[in-house]
């Protein structure tokens, strides 16, 4: 499984025809190609063509982050800066479901890919049919922008001027393609704030009590401290009717066993897709309403990132393990309903 449809240098992009990039881009393709799709890559390929010329760099067609299950559009390196580029030829609008869509790219980027980490990286929203926007660069304290929204005529602008203000150690474009996945500490302990302060009832209904479920987790932590201090490998299996709170336990274990100054970390996996995005979504918006009673104010994207850190989807984990050689960054793994 690729982690890209295609790459290639600039200058190799724009002197290569339209159809074998094309081509690239079907042969890579997982699915049955509709004709939407095909369409929409003609488009971007005849586009990208005309906006990038005279420029240095590498691109990058459908690129999958590490783990998120997702692939970008397009991804341009050019110096040291990450350009995360989101197409929606024919729109005439820049709708917020879409700028959110590019906005958490760039942190899925910026948090859980090792060789952007310290980089800058700009999201880009381009709707071809609409009006130009402002293509100022406004940063946050990451180094991640906010989402620039244009037609894609001033994509080459915004481009050469993030790269002119950010000169610093160009990306090797082999490295960064091919980084691993690896949540960044600052992450991890948001994630683990966000946990801790969690009020969500409906993440688990344990109806085996507060008791039964501690001497659970006790248990289990007990085994892996033992792994841990003898270099051992070791396997538990937790089994209960339903509500019995075992979803509950992987997560107090999945956020417990992270320790950022160890470079340890731990993860919660499930096969079931919507319950890894009902568990996420539960605590981002618990986040939000908390943060709404004290006066506060919070970026919902931020906050699904960080559970992104601890709750993920299983097949994503498996795709990344047969993408790498790596081993994976965590120690501990929970894999909840695991006969899926």
């Amino acid at each position: 499984m690729s982690r890209y449809y295609y790459k290639a240098s600039l200058q190799t992009f724009l002197r290569e025809d339209s159809n074998t990039i094309l081509g690239a881009l079907a042969r890579h393709h997982e699915f049955s190609l509709e004709e939407q799709q095909r369409n929409a890559w003609i488009g971007q390929v005849s586009l990208l063509k005309k906006w990038l010329n005279e420029l240095d760099g590498t691109i990058l067609l459908e690129y999958s982050i590490p783990r998120m299950g997702r692939r970008i559009d397009v991804v341009v390196l050019s110096g040291s800066v990450v350009f995360a580029i989101e197409f929606k030829v024919g729109a005439k609008t820049y709708e917020h479901s879409d700028i959110d869509q590019v906005m958490d790219y760039a942190l899925d980027l910026k948090n859980f890919h090792e060789q952007s980490h310290s980089r800058v990286i700009v999201p880009i929203l381009i709707c071809t049919e609409a009006t130009q926007e402002t293509s100022r660069l406004d940063f946050y304290d990451d180094l991640v922008t906010k989402p620039v929204l244009t037609n894609g005529s001033s994509l080459k602008s915004v481009i050469n001027t993030a790269r002119t203000r950010f000169n610093d150690q160009p990306i090797d474009p082999d490295q960064w393609t091919h980084a691993i996945y690896k949540p960044t500490p600052t992450i991890i302990e948001a994630a683990q704030a966000l946990y801790e302060r969690h009020t969500v009832e409906d993440i688990s209904r344990s109806d085996a009590g507060a008791i039964n479920l501690s001497r659970t987790t006790a248990a289990i932590s007990k085994i892996i401290e033992h792994s841990k201090n003898n270099s051992r490998k070791s396997i538990c299996f937790v089994t209960g009717v339903p509500g019995a709170g075992k979803t509950l336990a992987g997560l107090n274990l999945a956020i417990s066993w992270h320790n950022t100054d160890e470079s340890q970390h731990a993860v919660f996996l499930s096969g079931n897709g919507p319950l890894v995005e009902v568990l996420r979504e539960a605590l981002t918006r618990n986040t939000a309403q908390n943060a709404k009673l004290n006066g506060s104010r919070t970026n919902k994207n931020r906050t699904r990132s960080e559970t992104k850190s601890f709750i993920q989807n299983i097949h994503h984990f498996r795709d990344d393990a047969l993408e790498s050689a790596a081993p994976p960054v965590e120690r501990v793994v929970v894999f909840d309903e695991a006969q899926r």
